[in-house]
Order: structure tokens, then C-alpha cells, then sequence
């Protein structure tokens, strides 16, 4: 399986044809929906890896449901579908957070290519953004030990190794992180 995929279209026709190649190719289609509301709401459900989406929709078009489903990280990827190739609709897809871009018609030869580069570089833009989340998280610990340190040298009289050797053995023995202890000597004072 290649992975979940919701695919969101108003016409029928065109959902029919997207799921029959998408399921031949190896994709698990875990739902259909006919405007962008109900995208969002397959969305919640099922956290697709991918959300194949039509830009024209009614009640909620494609780009107001791509920045919904963004913002609230309800979908790994997300690749518009439209019969309009102008440059306002492609800024727009950007501006919603599209991975692509599909100028219809449709058929297996620009939409299964264009999907897996969207997947691929969906997932290396999660990767990033996972490991930056971790450096912002150790570069706070950081801080919160220098600050926890410098607090231990001032009421404790400790060198800078000393306090430094505190916070770390209080981590092994309390079991929590040295940026965790540290938080908890700052809140102290």
C-alpha cells in the first residue's frame, strides 16, 4: 500500500476515474468527498497521507479546505486538481500549502508521477520540520541549564562544573531530562 489517500472532487465522474487509478496503482482510497467541508471532515477521521483535492468546489472550495487542513495538520499531503492553470490559482495553492499542482484533464501519466514527487516531498518537508523542532527544543534546554546553573553557583556557592554536575545527577535520579530539572530550579526563584 502506498499509502491513505482522500480525494475531493464535485463531479462524480472524475472521482470515479482518480479512485480506479489510484487503487491500481497501489493506493488505499479511505474517502470520497464532494466539497471541501466534507473533506476537511475525512480529513479528521482518517489523517490521510494524501488529499487529492479539486480547486472549484461547492460550499467550500479546494484552497480554503487545503488551508484548513494544513493549519490543523490534518493531512500529510495535499495536491490540488483544476480545470485553471492561471497564475492567481497557483499562487493561491501555494499560499494554502499545496505540494501540487494538477491541470485537469487527468490520466495516469501526469497525475501517478506527479503525486509520488508530492508524497516524497511532503515527507522530507515533515523530516525537517521534525528536526528543527528538536534543535529549538535543545537549544531551549540549553538555556534552561545555563540559567539553572547560573542559579546553583549564586545560592549554592558552586563552580560552574559543580552545578552543572547537580542538574545532571538529579536528571538520572529523578528520571527526567536535565532540561526538565532545570526548568523546575528556575521556577524556584
Amino acid at each position: 500500500m502506498k499509502g491513505r489517500v482522500v480525494i475531493a472532487d464535485d463531479e462524480p465522474i472524475t472521482r470515479m476515474d482518480i479512485v480506479e487509478m489510484l487503487l491500481e496503482e497501489g493506493y488505499d482510497v479511505v474517502g470520497e468527498a464532494s466539497d471541501g467541508f466534507d473533506a476537511i471532515e475525512l480529513c479528521k477521521k482518517y489523517k490521510p497521507d494524501l488529499v487529492l483535492m479539486d480547486v472549484k468546489m461547492p460550499l467550500l472550495n479546494g484552497l480554503k479546505a487545503a488551508e484548513v487542513i494544513n493549519q490543523d495538520e490534518l493531512a500529510e499531503c495535499i495536491v490540488l486538481v483544476t480545470a485553471y492553470s492561471g497564475k492567481e490559482f497557483v499562487e493561491e495553492a501555494k499560499k494554502a500549502g499545496a505540494m501540487g499542482y494538477i491541470v485537469k484533464p487527468i490520466n495516469e501519466k501526469n497525475l501517478l508521477p506527479a503525486l509520488e514527487v508530492a508524497v516524497s516531498k511532503s515527507k522530507e518537508f515533515k523530516e525537517m520540520k521534525q528536526q528543527v523542532k528538536k534543535a529549538q527544543t535543545q537549544l531551549e534546554d540549553r538555556k534552561q541549564i545555563e540559567r539553572a546553573k547560573g542559579i546553583l553557583m549564586k545560592t549554592e556557592g558552586l563552580s560552574e562544573e559543580e552545578a552543572y554536575n547537580k542538574i545532571r545527577t538529579l536528571s538520572m535520579s529523578k528520571r527526567r531530562s536535565m532540561g526538565e530539572i532545570a526548568r523546575i530550579i528556575t521556577m524556584n526563584q
